[in-house]
């Protein structure tokens, strides 16, 4: 059996916990759980101990489910209370050839360059654009002949206590937690297509309390922003003008909402405060309120990808995600909101064995958390343990190239290497012992070269 994956997506109306599995290089859904979100408004934790308990209640039942019980999680964090930096980094290649050693360095050269304040945290360092020597746009420079190497990063961090108190809660309900994940970032894992991020792409999340902007530009993301706008405000406005109790006011949402031309109709609903009167309400009344509504949180936006500078190079369009996409006619409205611009509607993709009702826009964060831990994420990123990600394989150096450019390495830049060296008894014995070090191998050809130097050498020494 693979390692299970546990991922938990807490946001403001509901928490949702998935387990997936890798089998045959395919994300497999092995169970899942949902409850209502408690002590969350708007992605923030105001209470830890309900906010656990909806934890618990979400991850037991995926367990249940699944039958397996993983014991660290991949967590989502709103936009709401994260921000951006860009920052670059350069550094010299003495040997002229990209490792994977080098990228890391580079990445970090770039982190320690950002001005980071002190009550912030790191999640993501992306980097967006590599450059070697005098050539731009390079898409990935491992392996590449370079005597210098650029990178440009877009930093997102997020408050130091926002970030503990979302801890606590998942410690609280007896989780580890692997990695902490942008929500927005995770949504567009599992919605955008390799092609549409060559092209350019904007992602946005239409979630419950909150709504997720990301850009998708090249290799990674080069922007990020939110509105504190969801599908709640759609049933708090119901509520407050139809007199009607948040409850019906949600089912109302659920049932009627429509953003597209209808016949009309009529609908009785609870009045508040009052158990036996039911009030009539014409349907035109409430699809206006829902298109009021979705009209103002499309409009800004549609501003908020002005602001981002990089409309002109979204090819792609714009992908729209997430619970409140299933009003009807939302796409429909978007598309006549920022028109001679392709707008669809992005659902989880890349998943086998995937029930119905996860297979929704709704469920994209979640998802997205799995394809993040599953080694989806951006190429080269430093996550908030400012360790690379990245799904190449490592290769050791050892010629004595590599060797010879080590040694024209500055002091600063040479790896630090903890070796544990053996007493001698004497120089001599020193001497003959580190020369048999070196010529250790499994099993010595008589005919090379080198042991019978270092034969000849013992003999010497």
């Amino acid at each position: 059996m693979n390692n299970p994956i546990l991922a938990i997506d807490i946001g403001s109306t509901k928490i949702c916990a998935i387990i997936g599995e890798i089998k045959d290089g395919q994300m497999e859904i092995a169970g899942h759980g949902i409850s209502k979100s408690q002590g969350i408004k708007k992605g923030a934790i105001s209470n830890i101990e309900l906010a656990s308990t909806s934890i618990k209640t979400a991850v037991d039942d995926a367990k249940r489910m699944a039958g397996i019980n993983p014991t660290s999680a991949t967590i989502s964090i709103s936009g709401a209370y994260v921000k951006t930096l860009k920052s670059s980094g350069v550094v010299n290649i003495p040997n002229e050839d990209i490792s994977i050693n080098e990228i890391n360095r580079v990445m970090q050269t770039a982190l320690y360059n950002a001005n980071i304040p002190n009550e912030f945290e790191i999640l993501h360092v992306l980097p967006y654009k590599f450059k070697i020597d005098e050539q731009d746009f390079i898409e990935d420079p491992n392996g590449m002949n370079a005597s210098r190497m650029e990178v440009d990063t877009h930093i997102i961090i997020t408050g130091k206590s926002n970030l503990g108190n979302l801890k606590k809660a998942v410690h609280a309900a007896g989780i580890e937690i692997s990695k902490v994940v942008l929500s927005g970032y995770a949504s567009s894992l599992t919605v955008v297509s390799k092609n549409d991020k060559e092209r350019g792409v904007a992602v946005i999340d239409l979630g419950g309390q909150t709504s997720n902007l990301v850009v998708h530009v090249g290799n990674a993301i080069q922007y990020n922003d939110f509105l504190s706008v969801g599908s709640n405000h759609i049933t708090n406005d119901l509520s407050i003008a139809l007199h009607t109790p948040l409850d019906v006011a949600e089912e109302l949402k659920i049932s009627k909402a429509t953003l597209l031309q209808t016949e009309g109709g009529e609908v009785r609903l609870s009045i508040i405060g009052d158990d036996t009167n039911l009030n009539l309400v014409s349907l035109d009344i409430v699809q206006n309120i829902v298109y009021s509504r979705m009209e103002e949180t499309l409009v800004i936006l549609a501003n908020l990808l002005e602001k981002s500078g990089l409309k002109d190079q979204m090819g792609a369009g714009i992908i729209l995600t997430g619970g409140m996409t299933l009003i009807e006619g939302t796409r429909e409205l978007a598309q006549a909101l920022i028109p001679n611009t392709p707008i669809r509607i992005g659902k989880p993709t890349n998943i086998t064995n995937i029930s119905e009702d996860l297979n929704s826009p709704e469920y994209s964060t979640v998802i997205g958390l799995l394809q993040y831990e599953s080694g989806k994420h951006t190429e080269y990123e430093l996550d908030g343990s400012k360790t690379m990600l990245h799904s190449k394989e490592y290769k050791p150096k050892n010629s004595l190239q590599d060797i010879a450019s080590l040694e024209n390495m500055t002091q600063t830049e040479k790896p630090k290497i903890s070796v544990s060296t053996p007493s001698y008894k004497n120089e001599k014995e020193s001497s003959v012992d580190l020369f048999r070090d070196l010529s250790q191998e499994p099993k010595k050809n008589q005919n090379n070269p080198i042991d019978n130097f270092m034969d000849w050498a013992k003999k010497i020494f």
